[in-house]
């Protein structure tokens, strides 16, 4: 009896002692595109997909998000939204603060009717950027 009450507290003391880590993913693009509203406020087209081959990190222990492009774009999560799930997609949202102070979502997006091809989509109130990523 004396032993199983030792090992209850050793297994005790085990737990309290670990430590979460939240998840890293990161994510290899192929191309983006970009959709701006235009001088009345209203959405353009989006422009042709370019070819791109940046990495975007999606950091859960440091609540933030990094798009490896020319000029590093770092996005602090404030929120973790939720996903919704649906025949066609599957969302996970994120709110974020970019690195020069402004407010955008970021979504990533799984294609479910697709291939489950994914996209990263980056939406500010007048811009939207859209990542395709490698499977």
């Amino acid at each position: 009896m004396k032993a199983l009450k030792t090992l209850a507290l050793l297994f005790f003391i085990f737990l309290g002692t670990q430590q979460t880590f939240a998840q890293k993913y990161r994510f290899k693009t192929s191309s983006y595109s970009v959709l701006e509203k235009d001088a009345k406020g209203k959405w353009g087209k989006w422009s042709d997909f370019k070819d791109t081959n940046l990495i975007i990190t999606l950091d859960g222990d440091k609540n933030r998000i990094v798009v490896n492009s020319q000029q590093t774009q770092l996005y602090n999560i404030e929120v973790y939204g939720t996903t919704i799930e649906n025949d066609t997609d599957k969302t996970m949202t994120f709110n974020c603060v970019d690195n020069s102070g402004d407010r955008c979502i970021i979504e990533v997006i799984t294609r479910k009717k697709q291939d489950n091809r994914i996209q990263f989509y980056i939406n500010y109130p007048d811009l939207k950027i859209v990542y395709n990523i490698y499977p």
